[in-house]
């Protein structure tokens, strides 16, 4: 299924590893040059901004194509207008197809092809189908599943994530009042199971390709899980969906339970985070953590505005003062020491800028050398040695 040699992803997951270890110090940089030249490499890029450079190269090159394309089909007019986006969705199809077997990934160009043909699938099924959103999720969420397996491209992942959760919804919209009602506990329930089918594949993982695949499925469902049974979140679709209006000293049905999920979920996450070291659901936490404040916030109003950002302001500089004095001489586990794998020297960088911006610090230029030739003396001062 998947159109990219094997070897070359197993070479490539080598020298990403060549790349952390040169960062960490382990090698030097013609140590992992002499790797990368003997190991066979894509054309790809690393940079985000080059990356993306190449991705408006492409999408305009694709454009193009499928405007080459109208001009020709003008003359059919509503005919045309009702199969032209599946001619551009096969047109991208065939672009990512090319790319892939001139050793393409992840370089900006196959990703205005396949994120290209992903959109013309929906267009497509949506002129087709008089824009019914659950056909169109269906067959959105089959072409990005398609298109991951086929040329292993992260951003298709993200949108049969994205078009799965669409299907989901709109299945249960299918339902009527009960099926809107038992939204939150169903995307909660089906998060939850592929949370942990992600997990226990990313633990029983053979093929290295694939891990960041599946991570990025696993967070995508951490993310899931907690918007599922948000306050706010159930609260406003309720609203929208079914149309409730919920009056001064109501509020909606089982709210207690949302009100706990809200901010038990969080921290849950947290310390989960801190007891196997996993660094995005900690990430993931922290934001949770900021959308539950946000959620009372939105509804409670217990402190004008200032007040209530200048003491959320000294709460956590107290937890990060302390956490610092507590984790900076740990060695092991969690410590505040460096990451030698993801070092990077920007923390340093802004530490640097704002003392030089608070004293009003300024690049000092090297003076040119004299030229007088000082020094030489044997005694006590310089030149003293009896001779000019």
């Amino acid at each position: 299924m998947i159109v990219h040699e094997k070897q070359f992803l197993d070479d490539l997951a080598l020298l990403e590893e060549a790349n952390s270890l040169q960062n960490a110090g382990f090698i030097s940089k013609e140590q992992k040059d002499l790797i990368k030249k003997e190991l066979p490499d894509f054309k790809n890029h690393s940079n985000i901004l080059v990356r993306l450079g190449f991705f408006l190269l492409g999408a305009f090159l694709y454009i193009s194509i499928c405007g080459a394309v109208s001009l020709i089909g003008l003359g059919g007019e509503q005919s045309f207008f009702k199969i032209c986006c599946y001619i551009f969705a096969a047109i991208g199809f065939g672009g990512a197809e090319v790319l892939a077997n001139q050793k393409y990934y992840g370089h900006g160009l196959d990703d205005a092809f396949c994120l290209g043909a992903l959109l013309n699938v929906g267009f497509a099924i949506g002129i087709s189908t008089d824009g019914y959103e659950l056909i169109i999720a269906v067959f959105v969420a089959i072409a990005a599943f398609i298109i991951y397996r086929r040329y292993l491209h992260l951003p298709s992942l993200l949108v049969f994530c994205l078009a799965s959760a669409g299907v989901l919804f709109y299945g249960l919209f299918e339902f009527g009042a009960i099926g809107k009602t038992i939204l939150p506990f169903v995307a909660m329930i089906v998060s939850a199971v592929f949370y942990f089918f992600a997990k226990k594949s990313i633990d029983n993982l053979k093929e290295s390709y694939y891990y960041n695949g599946l991570l990025l499925a696993n967070s995508f469902c951490l993310i899931l899980f907690y918007l599922s049974c948000n306050y706010l979140v159930v609260r406003e679709l309720s609203v929208m969906l079914l149309g409730n209006e919920i009056l001064p000293g109501q509020d909606i049905p089982f709210a207690i339970f949302f009100y706990a999920f809200t901010f038990i979920v969080p921290i849950v996450y947290l310390i989960q985070a801190l007891k196997t070291r996993d660094r995005i659901m900690l990430w993931i936490s922290f934001l949770a953590i900021g959308f539950s404040i946000y959620t009372i916030r939105f509804y409670y109003s217990v402190l004008p505005i200032e007040v209530a950002l200048t003491l959320g302001g000294l709460v956590l500089f107290a937890i990060a003062y302390f956490s610092i004095r507590k984790l900076k001489d740990n060695e092991v586990g969690l410590t505040f020491k460096p990451d030698r794998i993801n070092n990077s020297n920007a923390i340093l960088n802004a530490e640097a800028l704002i003392v030089a911006s608070t004293f009003g610090m300024k690049p000092q230029a090297k003076p040119a050398d004299s030229p007088m030739d000082f020094g030489g003396g044997g005694f006590s001062g310089g030149g003293s040695e009896g001779t000019f």
